[in-house]
């Protein structure tokens, strides 16, 4: 990280904003080409949480490349500067890098379906077989994680 002063390296911290996002932007590699969506996710256990469609481009990509870095980002205010390069962003984001899985195992999709409701909710809901075998559950097992801020 060039600018060392604004890195956040205390992993509660970084949790914190893991808990607190709303949106998890993911970057995949389609034969070197980027493509990224932004996706709701659940957080635990060293892991990042998705679901999805069975099917479509992003599966598509998975099954080919499982390297993936993702994104979060809270707490964003746009500061107003008096000169246009005066203005900046009010932020606190993580960038993380790791491997992407789809999950088969039923047991293991409805955990980390409980795993993003979480994130989202305190209810709790159940997963009839057949709303299982209809949506793809995507793990990300996180191998790197950093921290940033600015303007706080």
């Amino acid at each position: 990280m060039r600018r060392k002063d604004r890195e956040i390296k205390d992993r509660d911290a970084i949790e914190s904003i893991l808990e607190r996002a709303t949106v998890c932007r993911v970057a995949f590699s389609d034969n070197d080409v980027p493509y990224i969506v932004p996706l709701n996710f659940g957080y635990a256990d060293n892991c990042l949480y998705f679901h999805s469609a069975p099917e479509g481009k992003k599966i598509e990509i998975i099954k080919q490349n499982s390297s993936v870095c993702f994104e979060v980002d809270v707490d964003v205010q746009l500061v107003e500067g008096k000169k246009a390069c005066d203005w900046t962003v009010r932020y606190r984001s993580v960038v993380g890098f790791g491997k992407v899985f789809l999950v088969d195992d039923p047991k293991e999709k409805r955990r980390a379906l409980d795993i993003i409701v979480g994130h989202y909710s305190d209810k709790s809901y159940e997963y009839p077989e057949e709303e299982i075998s209809r949506v793809a559950v995507i793990k990300v097992e996180i191998e790197s994680i950093t921290g940033k801020q600015s303007g706080y």
